[in-house]
């Protein structure tokens, strides 16, 4: 536990140096740095490691966070399915040769620029916790620009994801909890424009395999994949 919590701290800080560093230090004036800011005191993240961050990510001090760059990856897992992957780095070379590693490794393969990002389109996503009003969550959705919503099933975390594009995001957000909706986070996603549904157990296994091997990796932020699988064969696969 110890370690997850270590790693999701460095992403968290890696988030937060890359925002600051690319637009003002201040979370008032730059929307990606508040929603770091956000995320990371959510998952705990004492305000003098997000203090630290933000001073390195604005050239405070030398801290070799100049050499952070945000690079995206693109492959293929088992059974065709197309894998996104974002990633912050200081060592291209490292970073393209791990993810290498654990495709290789889990019955995929790391494919060039451009293979698979055809089948993703980028929106703003806020998501909103707890039981929503659906006329009050239209409402609000018009108002603030939305494209689409959809409810998150879950029953013991309800809540709706409200879907727009990248541009609007902030104006979304705001709006949102101006109306008094409870947010609990706003990201930029990928969203497949289609899906591939896994129903074999052994491409099941290998395929979720790949998923942890990668963001298990220190220099990947995010992990995409357009694939669907029902949950009873999830849990065959970790038994």
């Amino acid at each position: 536990m110890d370690a997850a919590k270590g790693k999701t701290f460095a992403k968290l800080s890696r988030e937060i140096i890359v925002a600051a560093r690319s637009g003002v230090p201040d979370p008032n004036g730059n929307f990606r740095l508040r929603t770091a800011i956000e995320k990371a005191k959510a998952a705990g993240i004492p305000n003098d490691n997000i203090d630290r961050a933000i001073a390195k990510g604005s050239g405070q001090f030398d801290s070799g966070s100049d050499n952070l760059e945000e690079i995206r990856y693109e492959g293929y897992g088992p059974g065709g399915v197309a894998i996104l992957i974002e990633a912050l780095t200081d060592n291209r070379n490292r970073t393209a040769a791990d993810l290498r590693s654990a495709f290789t490794k889990n019955g995929g393969n790391l494919g060039e620029t451009g293979c698979v990002s055809w089948m993703f389109e980028q929106k703003g996503v806020v998501t909103v916790a707890g039981e929503v009003s659906e006329d009050r969550l239209l409402e609000a959705s018009l108002a603030g620009g939305a494209e689409t919503y959809e409810w998150i099933e879950d029953d013991e975390e309800p809540g709706v994801e409200v879907v727009t594009e990248v541009t609007n995001l902030e104006h979304l957000n705001q709006t949102l909890q101006d109306q008094g909706f409870s947010v609990c986070d706003a990201e930029l996603r990928w969203i497949p424009g289609n899906s591939v549904e896994i129903t074999d157990p052994d491409v099941a296994r290998s395929l979720l395999k790949l998923m942890d091997a990668l963001d298990e990796l220190d220099d990947v932020q995010n992990v995409t994949a357009n694939f669907e699988m029902a949950d009873d064969l999830v849990s065959l696969t970790m038994a």
